[in-house]
């Protein structure tokens, strides 16, 4: 994909000179003021570079870089100005974050290279991004549907939680949402340690012996320690080392950064919220039932619970042969084997790999049929 500049100023006569000294160089727009800018960069984008002039009448450049920061946030912004004042300079890289701060008149000299380094810095931020998006979270992704198949009552809930993670923590307006996204995914890893019995009373809402309570509470720092050499997973590692921690226990004491703490709040309500679902409560039911549990979750979090998208006014339930089911699909109960053993637990989202292994096992020891699954209306 091209990589695009966007040139702001109030000035078309600037605009257009800098267009023609330019051109042959970069592809690039120019935009005369502010929201003509947010404009292009709406109907147009994604932009690499965005070059403002500070003075302009309405949004001046300050403003509308602020404004890009967070609509725009991987788009690398300069500023160009003849007002060089240091009080300038400083307000815009306070508000701006601004890469580079260019004294007006520029010379192509110095402009040139400016711009280049600039296109530079997007393509390390993309490559960045890509690199958490596409490898990071699809290797994590691929580890959490492993162990899904290897223990569905255990593994399963990380892919149950998961869209209720993330959107709370888009509701509580975070920043990079894709550590709570693995965090979720990857909450339950320590589980891998726990006999499959003490697993299956915790589900069924049974209560565990003190030995067996002790074991299940151990889960969150075995699956920490588990995760702690891989690269850029710091605050993931630490939400889930602190995922049963109660709200009135995060004290000073505590040394999780806040972001750890913040996850680590998220999967309590989230994870606990899944469970009560599991056991067959419903949305408002399992809300009240958290919420009377005073100092245990954050109540700012318990709040938002109430605002998230329930889906089942866009779904519907069918019951189907294996072989009808398709990726996408949601279990709406215990898929269970002829034999009695658990292939995939209720909510659990069918995917590529959850699907082959249900096919096979209809090859060889059977899967009782029909089997009841959730699908979004058309």
């Amino acid at each position: 994909m091209t990589e695009k500049i966007l040139f702001v100023d109030d000035e078309i006569n600037v605009l257009e000179s800098i267009a023609r000294q330019l051109r042959k160089r970069f592809t690039l727009q120019i935009a005369n003021g502010g929201q003509e800018a947010l404009q292009i960069l709406k109907d147009e984008g994604p932009f690499s570079v965005i070059v403002s002039d500070m003075r302009m009448p309405g949004m001046d450049g300050v403003q509308l870089l602020s404004t890009v920061k967070d609509l725009y946030p991987d788009t690398v912004r300069l500023m160009l100005t003849g007002n060089a004042d240091q009080g300038t300079a400083i307000e815009a890289v306070n508000k701006g974050q601004i890469f580079k701060f260019l004294n007006k008149p520029c010379s192509t000299a110095v402009l040139v290279p400016s711009l280049a380094l600039a296109q530079r810095q997007y393509r390390l931020v993309t490559a960045e991004k890509e690199l958490l998006d596409k490898t990071l979270k699809g290797s994590v992704k691929v580890l959490s549907e492993l162990l899904s198949l290897s223990n569905p009552t255990a593994f399963s809930c990380g892919y149950r939680i998961k869209n209720l993670v993330v959107e709370l923590a888009q509701l509580l307006k975070l920043s990079q949402i894709w550590k709570y996204e693995v965090a979720s995914l990857m909450s339950q890893i320590g589980c891998i340690t726990l006999p499959t019995d003490i697993l299956n009373k915790k589900h069924a809402n049974i209560e565990l012996t003190p030995e067996e309570k002790e074991m299940y509470q151990s889960h969150p720092k075995v699956g920490a320690s588990l995760l702690a050499d891989i690269p850029r997973l710091e605050s993931v590692v630490g939400m889930i080392s602190e995922q049963l921690r109660r709200y009135d226990e995060f004290t000073e004491e505590v040394s999780t950064d806040e972001e750890s703490v913040t996850g680590a709040q998220i999967l309590r309500v989230a994870l606990d919220y899944d469970l009560l679902l599991f056991q067959g409560k419903k949305h408002k039911e399992a809300v009240s039932a958290l919420s009377a549990e005073k100092g245990v979750y954050n109540p700012d979090i318990l709040k938002l619970l109430n605002n998230v998208k329930l889906e089942d006014e866009h779904v519907r339930i069918v019951s189907l042969k294996v072989h009808d089911i398709s990726i996408g699909m949601i279990a709406e109960e215990d898929i269970l084997a002829k034999n009695g053993i658990l292939l995939t637990p209720k909510g659990q989202e069918i995917t590529w790999p959850v699907l082959q292994g249900l096919l096979n096992f209809s090859k060889q020891v059977g899967v009782r049929e029909p089997i009841r699954v959730r699908l979004e209306q058309t």
